[in-house]
């Protein structure tokens, strides 16, 4: 049975496990921390070695974030900084990740056919129905953002960079520094507005709220967002990397 190695690359950590071909975890996820300043050289390395620690497997997917283009880097947040998430920019990080072949960089050092998407779409790929349009949003460091049609991803769209107040962008309006100062209550509020907005741009026939602070959205704006908004486990990020392959137009 083909087996798939799932890695789930954040700002914060980096994710993985093996999975079987139903999607089912063949051994405990393991995790590390994302290590900075993170040349394209060290990512590889770093998952290289994450992978070692699990089972063999046949094949490698992996969700990293940031706009991704048949597995080539064409701008990524959090890597080009100097120590991580809203640091500053290091200009020769962002001119070694404009461009980085990631996939076949990847498949080169795993020996193993590579996967490589938004992390948001392998989130993606583990929970949509496979009918309609489906929206899929992840909450984290970020915003992260998927967009499925019959089963298909569409291409992708960096929803996190676009204003939505006061110059601030989606991905600073709903991310982890916000949720903290704000406290979970009043960043709920602010996430069924974000919902509300979005509702006439996308007209979905399901949204589904992802990643790790999804699960901190109160039941109370939850319930006002609607029947056809859900909140899926964070886990999808993982269990997506069998299911990427079949939905992915790579």
């Amino acid at each position: 049975m083909l087996t798939t190695l799932a890695i789930d690359c954040g700002g914060g950590g980096i994710k993985a496990s093996v999975l079987d071909g139903a999607g089912t975890m063949r051994a405990q996820p393991m995790r590390v921390p994302t290590p900075y300043p993170l040349p394209p050289g060290l990512f590889v390395q770093t998952l290289v070695e994450l992978g070692g620690r699990l089972p063999a497997a046949g094949r490698v997917t992996v969700g990293m974030p940031g706009m991704i283009r048949h597995g080539v880097v064409v701008a990524t947040p959090h890597y080009v900084t100097r120590s991580g998430p809203r640091s500053r920019v290091d200009p020769a990080l962002l001119a070694e990740w404009s461009g980085f072949d990631a996939r076949s960089a990847l498949s080169a050092a795993f020996g193993l056919p590579a996967l490589v998407l938004n992390d948001a779409e392998v989130h993606g790929a583990g929970v949509v129905a496979g009918t309609g349009c489906e929206l899929v949003l992840t909450l984290g460091t970020g915003l992260g953002s998927a967009l499925f049609d019959g089963g298909v991803l569409a291409p992708h769209l960096e929803l996190s960079h676009a204003p939505v107040r006061w110059g601030t962008t989606y991905d600073t309006y709903v991310g982890e520094p916000e949720r903290r100062r704000l406290g979970d209550a009043f960043w709920s509020r602010r996430i069924r507005q974000v919902v509300e907005g979005l509702r006439p741009v996308f007209r979905w026939d399901r949204l589904y709220l992802g990643g790790g602070n999804s699960r901190r959205i109160r039941p109370e704006q939850l319930t006002r967002m609607g029947d056809d908004v859900v909140v899926v486990p964070n886990s999808a990020g993982i269990v997506g990397g069998v299911r990427a392959w079949d939905l992915a137009t790579v």
